[in-house]
């Protein structure tokens, strides 16, 4: 608990049986509640996870793999029910120092942010320790997530986060897309609801994991996402407009 708030962490994890014991030895013991969602893994995630014998851990298992937004949907779910205030995500693989979880957190905490997000291009290190492809990969999808959302925003693509319960009960989580390009549409979301994004500088981390990411979400699934989110955009402009445009009975008659 910090500052009189309950802290959960969602752990999404696909055949992480690997790394999930290291993550989940590392999560801070501020945190109240974490909750791994095994989301449909071909190996010993789940038993790894359980292994770990921290009393705070709920594994959830889902029964086929749906991809790391309905891992979230489900993670989400489950801390908010078991009392959570602020929930953050910490992947599976370790990719996310929980020595930056604290700061991640803050503007959350201090009321200054509904939704706190990582920024790891922003680390002085980052051209040194992201791979280029990742580097430049995340610049352009960031830029086309500026775009589509109209946030001020640095990476986009950065799933270490940390969302408020107020903003996730904003949110119609059961429409959150369902893997890559999950960020993306949930922060289109947030911003149609009224949220406050932040960004948090975060420490790049790459080392032994394997990453599921591959050319063809960069390329045709994050920027399909974007598009929903510039079309959901228009059309509450539109609405939006519509709604405060008046009524034709009501216009002013002339003379």
């Amino acid at each position: 608990m910090l500052h009189n708030a309950q802290i959960a962490v969602v752990v999404p994890a696909y055949n992480e049986g690997r790394l999930i014991a290291r993550t989940l030895r590392s999560i801070p013991a501020y945190v109240d509640h974490v909750v791994v969602v095994d989301d449909g893994s071909r190996d010993d995630t789940s038993a790894c996870a359980r292994g770990v014998g921290d009393p705070r851990v709920l594994v959830v298992r889902h029964a086929r793999n749906a991809g790391v937004g309905a891992a979230l949907r489900t993670g989400y779910a489950r801390a908010f029910s078991a009392g959570a205030d602020v929930v953050a995500v910490m992947a599976g693989d370790g990719q996310m120092d929980p020595c930056d979880l604290h700061g991640l957190l803050a503007p959350v905490l201090r009321g200054e942010a509904d939704y706190a997000k990582g920024d790891r291009l922003s680390h002085p290190h980052a051209f040194a320790r992201m791979p280029l492809s990742r580097f430049i990969g995340n610049q352009v999808l960031s830029l086309g997530t500026r775009w589509a959302t109209g946030l001020s925003i640095r990476d986009s693509q950065c799933g270490y986060t940390a969302l408020h319960r107020r903003a996730g009960e904003s949110v119609p989580m059961h429409a959150l897309w369902h893997g890559y390009g999950y960020p993306n549409d949930l922060l289109g979301w947030l911003v149609q609801s009224g949220a406050r994004v932040a960004d948090v500088v975060v420490k790049p981390v790459y080392a032994d994991e394997d990453s599921g990411i591959g050319l063809r979400h960069a390329l045709f699934v994050v920027p399909f996402v974007l598009a929903r989110v510039a079309l959901r955009r228009v059309q509450a402009w539109l609405w939006s407009s519509h709604a405060h445009r008046p009524a034709h009975d009501q216009l002013p008659k002339n003379a």
